[in-house]
């Protein structure tokens, strides 16, 4: 399941303003396998992704460079806890179980309704998840499911969101006619994030004259843009807030 890849971050120090920060962009670990994901609470993948991005972090924080703000941000590939998530929609289904008749290995799962004649609600595949309702993850921007969005909570003394506010950012259908549909290939999640250490929280609250204009968000919510939505930060630098440009190192050279 863990393969060379072109998983991997890139660090660049910046100077706006009499102000230094980092830009991290980053892309973990993917979710091989539905039917993995969902076997524990939380998944296997999930520890993955929690190893390497602590890795990137402990990178960052090093002591070879002035230690200055940072934001991290790209495809973290965080996924909703799959146990949890479908035990919530399916609590009212039966499970089926497919096996292959060669090795005896699950390969499908089944779950339908106890009555209403037995509806299919979800079938669960490697790479399938096919739910009969999409509007749990569009209705309110789907978050009534931000609770089984767990991942970041390892990491909440070191790294800083804001409030979500956008439906899941994938996996969207790349049909030119279908931007708002989701592909049933994976449990929509917000994979796509912009993270910040805690003192970028408070240079990102700041300004000169305290107007806070604040905007995390999602790029083209009816547009196809791919299988992933790009999301955004915007927001105003005070003009010398943060680390003056006399503390950086040679890192950051101003030509």
């Amino acid at each position: 399941q863990c393969k060379w890849s072109r998983k991997g971050f890139i660090r660049t120090r910046w100077c706006i303003t009499d102000c230094a920060f980092d830009l991290v962009n980053i892309h973990l670990f993917h979710d091989a396998s539905n039917l993995i994901a969902w076997e524990t609470s939380p998944s296997i993948y999930s520890g993955i992704r929690h190893k390497a991005l602590g890795y990137v972090l402990d990178r960052i924080i090093d002591q070879r460079f002035e230690k200055v703000s940072y934001f991290v941000f790209g495809d973290f590939n965080f996924r909703l806890d799959a146990k949890a998530v479908v035990e919530t929609l399916c609590a009212k289904a039966t499970m089926q179980t497919v096996r292959a008749a060669d090795t005896n290995e699950v390969v499908k799962l089944i779950f339908r309704e106890s009555d209403n004649d037995r509806k299919v609600m979800l079938q669960l595949e490697k790479k399938l998840f096919d739910y009969f309702n999409q509007d749990v993850f569009r209705d309110n921007n789907g978050t009534a499911l931000l609770e089984f969005d767990r991942e970041l909570s390892v990491f909440k003394d070191r790294l800083y969101e804001l409030d979500i506010s956008f439906p899941p950012s994938y996996p969207y259908s790349e049909d030119s006619s279908q931007g708002k549909q989701y592909m049933n290939t994976r449990c929509p999640a917000w994979c796509d994030r912009i993270l910040m250490s805690h003192s970028a929280k408070e240079l990102i609250l700041k300004s000169e004259n305290d107007e806070k204009i604040v905007i995390y968000d999602h790029i083209g919510p009816n547009v196809c843009m791919g299988d992933h939505k790009p999301v955004f930060l915007s927001f105003r630098i005070a003009a010398g807030a943060g680390k003056p440009i006399a503390n950086v190192h040679k890192c950051c050279v101003v030509q």
